[in-house]
């Protein structure tokens, strides 16, 4: 594995990014091939703290942390047959954004029913092989924003850029505000916003793998612009600064998160079967989302959620009573969207529904000016 990644270090650096991205894929392919064989046939303790994920504390020794049996379940999961069963009605429009970091096509939908008020706007980051046609697809979002009245935008990352389309969130170039990456994903925030009516206290970013990585990054460099993340089978912003760095994070979980100010809220969902992104990264995610307040409070529901896969929930609040975030483990689930659609790449649809109860989280929280 260490060979592997001087391996691929060295071709980076020598310009050859098709070659190392293909022999990342295939080191990781073979990892989570030999991961898979080691894995008991009764599946991982979810009782083990370096099992789920939240499990361990948040800098919160002394913090009042409650355990529930969930036995009604999350009410929003109880549409899931509904929601995969809805048909788009809107408009699927595409675009493209220009910046001096270069340029990034996207596309916008836009629901069939405009409210002509301002709408909330979802900005949906894929992840590595995906587009916005099957990222739409295997989350279902575009059905859901007919359902509950709001825009979504899938910014698109090209061959160019990256070849297998990953977002580069791991490069140090493409974590900072008005640089690389971020850039130009916030011009095609404020573009979407200049030309949609759209409620600016509620505006949120969600991704899926490299794309949760980058929305990690998107919701701690733009935390004037997004009111709350959302970040499925991710990275935390900062676990890695270059190729190295990124493998040893995705395999073993990255280093103390990066910090820095105010902490955005965050909602994340992480199978304890991924093989490709260890869980560890989710709670960093959550201790990057909480880090702010001293002693969050933490509530453990067990049973949570629904489906084949069952999951427990991590709901961390401030001493007022306020969400910080929600963390999700769901159990049995390997690297896909949890309850996604089998018409997009990378869903289980086992699982708990990831996008409604993102949805249910965000619905929660509004910035308190625009």
């Amino acid at each position: 594995m260490l060979r592997r990644m001087r391996e691929a270090t060295s071709l980076t650096r020598a310009g050859r990014l098709h070659d190392a991205t293909a022999l990342i894929q295939r080191t990781l392919r073979g990892a989570e091939t030999d991961a898979s064989q080691r894995q008991p046939a009764d599946g991982p303790d979810p009782a083990a703290p370096e099992r789920a994920v939240g499990a361990a504390p948040v800098r919160v020794p002394s913090a009042v942390v409650e355990t529930r049996r969930t036995t009604d379940r999350a009410d929003s999961s109880a549409h899931r047959g509904a929601n995969r069963a809805a048909a788009t009605r809107g408009r699927f429009i595409s675009g493209s954004s220009t910046t001096g970091a270069g340029t990034r096509p996207y596309k916008v939908y836009v629901p069939a029913a405009p409210t002509g008020t301002a709408v909330p706007l979802l900005v949906l980051l894929h992840g590595c092989t995906q587009d916005a046609d099957d990222f739409a697809a295997g989350t279902r979002m575009n059905a859901l924003a007919d359902r509950h009245g709001f825009v979504v935008v899938y910014p698109e990352q090209t061959r160019q850029a990256n070849p297998s389309r990953c977002w580069n969130w791991f490069e140090a170039a493409d974590q900072r505000r008005d640089r690389g990456e971020p850039s130009i994903i916030a011009d095609i925030v404020r573009t979407v916003i200049g030309s949609t009516p759209i409620d600016r206290r509620r505006i949120h970013v969600v991704g899926m793998s490299a794309g949760g990585a980058m929305a990690a990054v998107m919701g701690h460099t733009y935390p004037d612009l997004f009111s709350a993340v959302g970040v499925h089978s991710g990275l935390a912003h900062g676990a890695a600064t270059d190729l190295s760095s990124a493998l040893r994070a995705m395999r073993h979980g990255g280093g103390t998160p990066r910090v820095a100010g105010r902490g955005i809220p965050a909602i994340v969902f992480h199978g304890d079967r991924d093989q490709t992104v260890h869980r560890s990264n989710a709670e960093q995610v959550l201790r990057q989302a909480t880090a702010h307040v001293p002693h969050p409070l933490l509530t453990v529901h067990e049973g949570a959620g629904g489906g084949a896969h069952d999951a427990t929930r991590y709901v961390y609040r401030s001493p007022d009573g306020s969400t910080l975030a929600e963390g999700w483990a769901v159990h049995g689930l390997g690297h896909a969207w949890s309850g996604g659609d089998p018409a997009g790449s990378h869903t289980d649809p086992h699982g708990p529904d990831a996008s409604v109860e993102m949805l249910r989280f965000f619905s929660q929280h509004a910035r308190h000016r625009a």
